[in-house]
């Protein structure tokens, strides 16, 4: 396998996403550089540096000699502030192509969450550096665990309007392996999956594939975020990419 001479730096690369994007670098024969809160043992051409990007630390070494950058590294709340100081770090080190990993509805949902990321997107995008961005929907890994925590209630609460498409992990690390290997586009088309759910549907799928039953009790959700979500805001019914495998298929592999 051939390896290029300049590592690719990835942020979360031992998330879920991360845990997908890596190998797939390493399968086209590039060094991979990783970038992690909790040390780790280097080897089979992945380097793994210890650092935290909120606390800008270790992120220096980091960059040092990395020509791409993919940042996935992300959590509840910080997003901008980390992506900041990633974007410092990485014009100083002169890194040629910077990828960036957002949210659907980034722009448009208000809760903190989503205004941190459209910060994180505002810094690479005035970084000064070629930028590529994707937004895409939640995971079905999210979404399972949000389900699954539900379930466990005696009546599982619905909120009326909320809905979701549900995305594939392994769709979006391919996706990005695509365009962290490609030319910096700025921002691309929105990638979702198949099928838009309720989240009564998502529920029930989920205590079908687990032979399990709950009462359902419908609630709205209020104020602006309320309005958001019923319409649709956090949802991209036309012009994105859209992904092949369903909340089903995800069930039956995870759960069945």
């Amino acid at each position: 396998m051939a390896v290029t001479t300049s590592p690719l730096l990835v942020t979360g690369g031992t998330g879920t996403l991360g845990s997908l994007v890596v190998p797939l670098l390493r399968d086209a024969g590039h060094d991979v550089r990783v970038l992690s809160r909790r040390g780790r043992e280097s080897g089979d051409g992945i380097e793994y540096v210890t650092g935290d990007l909120i606390r800008n630390e270790g992120v220096e070494r980091a960059v040092d000699g990395a020509g791409t950058v993919l940042h996935l590294a992300g959590g509840p709340k910080g997003d901008d502030e980390a992506t900041r100081n990633l974007v410092r770090a990485a014009s100083r080190a002169g890194v040629r192509h910077l990828v960036y990993i957002s949210v659907i509805g980034a722009d448009k949902v208000p809760l903190g969450y989503f205004r941190s990321k459209l910060g994180a997107e505002r810094a690479v995008a005035e970084s000064g550096l070629p930028w590529t961005t994707l937004r895409a929907a939640q995971f079905h890994d999210l979404v399972l665990t949000v389900v699954g925590k539900m379930a466990k209630l005696p009546v599982i609460p619905v909120p009326g309007g909320l809905r979701f498409q549900p995305v594939d992990a392994r769709e979006v690390a391919e996706r990005l392996v695509e365009l962290t290997l490609g030319q910096p586009a700025g921002l691309v088309p929105d990638l979702a999956g198949p099928t838009v759910y309720g989240m009564a549907e998502l529920s029930r799928g989920y205590l079908r594939a687990c032979g399990k039953s709950r009462l359902m009790m419908p609630v709205r959700m209020p104020g602006a975020a309320g309005r958001a979500y019923r319409a649709g805001e956090n949802l991209t019914l036309e012009g994105a990419a859209v992904g092949r495998r369903t909340w089903e298929d995800f069930l039956a592999e995870r759960v069945g």
